[in-house]
């Protein structure tokens, strides 16, 4: 595995959490791809837009997001990143909090420039 496109890969993981964190449009349509799609953990499949728009009207804000368990797959020019998060907040003005697992899918746009091509999100159930 390429430590340098590792780097690059937890650089961009990093700032993806900094934008959702601060409901950061610009920073997330850079790094979010045109053609996104992003199964959240509720089944709904989102666009690229649908998202951006959720972070622009505050319909969505998050409070917490810790990261932990980041596994990172290099393949030629995507990147497989899986991470658990315990995360929490307010969507559609309703408090939440949770752990999620995310997979995301990285594409390489040009020379250190990666996109989120496909994200998906699951719901981690710990056991009683």
């Amino acid at each position: 595995m390429s430590t340098s496109l590792t780097s690059e890969i937890q650089a961009a993981e990093a700032a993806l959490r900094e934008a959702m964190m601060t409901s950061n449009v610009p920073h997330l349509d850079h790094l979010l791809a045109d053609n996104l799609v992003f199964t959240n953990h509720l089944g709904q499949v989102m666009t690229k837009q649908a998202d951006l728009e959720a972070h622009r009207s505050g319909a969505i804000a998050i409070h917490q997001l810790d990261l932990s368990d980041q596994q990172i797959t290099l393949l030629g020019q995507v990147a497989v990143v899986t991470v658990a998060a315990d995360i929490s907040g307010t969507f559609a003005a309703q408090p939440f909090a949770t752990t999620l697992r995310f997979t995301r899918v990285w594409q390489a746009q040009a020379p250190g420039r990666w996109q989120v091509r496909i994200a998906q999100a699951t719901a981690v159930v710990h056991p009683a």
